[in-house]
């Protein structure tokens, strides 16, 4: 079955489940009470079957243990100690990496994930006096960082109140149900469904860790009031990365595309992709898209093996999950949801790349990133893959379209509607999307004209 198929079979699932929104009348009472744990330590991913895994993985010497263990054993200076030393206790049992992450904590550990982390993973061998030291400064955490709404602080107050719960009255649940009730169902729901981007790339490895603790302590899967958004994730995550690899000290990176791109690549930022899709195949190992980034992620030329990286490699990856080769995936993917659009010409890292995303238009070939003008072009652009149309000004096209390439119109003006007229064919009206692009339906294997106008509005 190509993944196509598979995707449209995906979606018609969603569908057939019957997912809502929002919460039936009478329920927001047991609701609420969901939103509290008393779960034992750890309760934030280390759950049972992961843990299992992890330590599955140290029996075995697996590449990703060894390299884990190689830099903790060596004493490596790490980015994030705290995360990074708890994590090791709980897979290889060192009390003194446990004492150590403990030190930081209470020491000079100011990163509120991390607090929570060591919090959660080293609770058993805290005294009693230390869990209420830390108990305090993370529950100031959590209010010290209030007025900061970006995705990975909202991640960090409700990983601090997941670890809290039981430990604090009220400061916890009144966190939690902030996050789920006001933030995600109030503001991130409502902004994906205008069309506005309330999440951006850069934030998906923060809201997969939302996705696991929610889902892991409270059975609820926030994916599915928007189940379109997660369908299409996988798919924008691995067409917007730059074709050409980067390579590094420890191991080559993919580098996932960056409005105004210019000078050396964020390889921080190219590893916490890479951790937000191993989390996502974790998630959900048999929705279609995770198994074709499996296929894309199980590559061990781009196994993180350094200092930052190598504790989300080994946390998140699961060698032994069957996936698809990514060559079977398509090259094109339009996010008419928040108005983006990704273009390969091939799956090989000499590929042709075109991306239309943040107002930007950028053109990747020959190992360098172009920012072309949509409102200065003026000739279609064809990948072999897909036509591209710039339509600011010259509404007036010919196009020949090749085999079954889609063409899209993008320097449009935002959620306007546009007549459409193409030869021998009757007028038709469609709506551009968020970011301006309008896909058109076209005859192929002939060149046609097509005349586009915005559609007057009459009052």
């Amino acid at each position: 079955m190509d993944f196509c198929r598979i995707s449209a079979l995906a979606l018609a699932a969603a569908a057939l489940a019957g997912i809502s929104p929002g919460i039936a009348p009478g329920q927001e009472e047991t609701h609420a009470e969901s939103l509290r744990t008393d779960a034992p330590h750890p309760r934030i991913f280390l759950g049972a079957k992961r843990l299992r895994l992890l330590r599955r993985e140290r029996e075995r010497q697996s590449l990703r243990w060894n390299q884990f263990h190689l830099l903790m054993a060596g004493k490596a200076p790490m980015p994030e100690p705290g995360f990074a030393q708890a994590l090791y206790y709980q897979v290889s049992g060192s009390a003194e990496a446990g004492q150590q992450a403990v030190a930081w904590a209470l020491g000079p550990g100011a990163d509120l994930r991390q607090l929570a982390l060591v919090f959660d993973w080293c609770q058993d061998i805290l005294t009693e006096a230390q869990s209420k030291t830390l108990a305090a400064k993370l529950a100031r955490g959590i209010q010290q960082s209030r007025p900061d709404s970006s995705v990975s602080a909202v991640r960090s107050r409700l990983l601090a109140a997941v670890a809290l719960s039981g430990h604090l009255p009220d400061v916890p649940e009144r966190e939690i149900e902030q996050v789920v009730r006001k933030w995600w169902e109030g503001e991130i729901l409502p902004g994906i469904d205008s069309g506005r981007a309330a999440l951006a790339r850069d934030d998906a490895y923060a809201l997969m860790e939302i996705l696991h603790v929610v889902r892991d302590n409270f059975n609820d899967d926030l994916r599915e009031a928007v189940p379109r958004f997660f369908i299409d994730l996988p798919m924008v995550q691995l067409l917007s990365y730059y074709p050409a690899p980067f390579p590094a000290g420890e191991n080559d990176y993919r580098i996932p595309a960056a409005p105004h791109a210019t000078g050396e690549p964020d390889l921080r930022r190219a590893a916490l992709s890479r951790a937000a899709e191993l989390s996502m195949v974790a998630f959900d190992s048999n929705a279609p898209g995770s198994q074709v980034l499996q296929g894309w992620l199980m590559n061990d030329h781009f196994l993180l093996r350094g200092t930052f990286g190598a504790p989300y490699e080994f946390l998140w990856a699961n060698p032994y999950q069957p996936g698809l080769s990514y060559f079977q995936a398509p090259l094109v993917v339009h996010d008419s949801l928040f108005g983006r659009l990704f273009v390969r010409s091939s799956w090989e890292e000499s590929a042709a790349w075109l991306g239309f995303f943040s107002g930007e238009l950028q053109m990747f070939h020959d190992g360098g990133v172009a920012v072309l003008d949509p409102n200065v072009s003026a000739e279609p652009l064809d990948l072999g893959r897909a036509v591209i149309l710039f339509g600011a000004h010259t509404q007036k096209f010919k196009v020949a379209v090749a085999g079954k390439e889609p063409v899209f119109v993008v320097g449009l003006q935002p959620r306007r509607n546009y007549l459409i007229e193409v030869d021998d064919e009757e007028i038709c009206e469609e709506q551009s999307d968020p970011g301006g692009i309008l896909a058109l339906d076209l005859p192929h294997d002939t060149e046609v004209g097509v005349r586009l106008r915005e559609a007057r509005i009459i009052q």
